[in-house]
């Protein structure tokens, strides 16, 4: 267990960042809030199958089945489908990171007084070394034209729901998970989402889907990778370490995706990126020192 904890974030950090190298693999095949729906349906099917496997019963009190789903419309529905919503609309997923890339800033700023956490100075050095790390990986592409106007108020409300729905998902599960199971409570969390996103699809999208090898290996990565994986990490994480620590996390996640763009891609990565991702990375590395109780 003392190795899982050693390489969690780091493993956590490289899953959670193919998600959008996964979404540009399948998004020509199947609408946000459609292949939404089937993610996270295939991913309540396979958590309930392990259950039966590991003989784990998936009865919950009624109590932890409320909390599950409160942090399913948070953490999946509002955070996924704001930044899904807020592409498709037309906000750049410059833009939309950069917003996004607040959540660690609330996180910690709540978590003090919720969870008596205590931050010294240098990890708040930290998290201020890590937003500006992301604000300048990002930079590049919004002196390239990314950063426009040509989107909707609709648009920008989504990408502040999202911020929204990853704070408060996160402190949630913070708070609640700890006395549920991993697999009975994620499965309610994933069957909450699948419900709400086939009625998000239904409403708003042609469900017409495309399937091909593409989109069944890209759908495959998703759902096991990240949606068992990493998710698998975030919540053990979560159990184990300050709720400011695992957020930072996702100071690192633009820039592994940076470089995995690169490499399967071609997109390149400028210098003042490459320094952005270097701050990034010590701002984390800052924030995830031991944090006083």
């Amino acid at each position: 267990m003392l190795l899982v904890k050693r390489f969690a974030p780091a493993i956590f950090v490289l899953l959670w960042s193919t998600g959008f190298i996964g979404a540009k693999y399948i998004l020509p095949y199947a609408s946000p809030f459609t292949f939404l729906t089937i993610r996270y349906f295939a991913a309540t099917v396979v958590l309930v199958a392990l259950a039966k496997l590991a003989n784990e019963s998936l009865r919950i009190s009624r109590s932890q089945i409320k909390e599950s789903i409160l942090v399913s419309i948070f953490l999946h529905v509002l955070y996924i489908a704001g930044v899904f919503y807020a592409v498709h609309l037309g906000v750049s997923a410059g833009i939309t990171a950069v917003i996004v890339s607040l959540q660690p800033v609330f996180v910690s700023l709540i978590a003090v007084p919720m969870f008596r956490e205590k931050l010294r100075i240098v990890q708040l050095l930290g998290l201020l070394l890590g937003l500006v790390g992301v604000a300048l990986l990002l930079l590049p592409k919004i002196l390239q034209g990314d950063y426009s106007t040509n989107y909707s108020a609709l648009g920008l409300f989504s990408c502040f729901l999202a911020l929204l729905g990853t704070t408060v998902g996160y402190l949630l599960q913070k708070r609640t998970g700890n006395a549920i199971s991993f697999l009975s409570g994620t499965a309610v969390q994933y069957a909450a989402a699948t419900i709400i996103f086939f009625i998000l699809a239904i409403v708003f999208e042609d469900t017409t889907v495309v399937v091909n090898l593409r989109f069944i290996f890209a759908l495959s990565w998703i759902v096991l990778a990240l949606s068992i994986g990493s998710i698998f990490l975030l919540f053990y994480m979560l159990r184990t370490d300050s709720a400011s620590s695992v957020a930072s996390l996702y100071y690192l996640v633009p820039p592994s995706t940076a470089i995995q763009a690169f490499i399967l891609f071609g997109e390149r990565i400028s210098l003042i990126g490459i320094f952005g991702m270097v701050l990034a990375a010590l701002g984390v590395l800052l924030v995830t020192k031991e944090i006083k109780r």
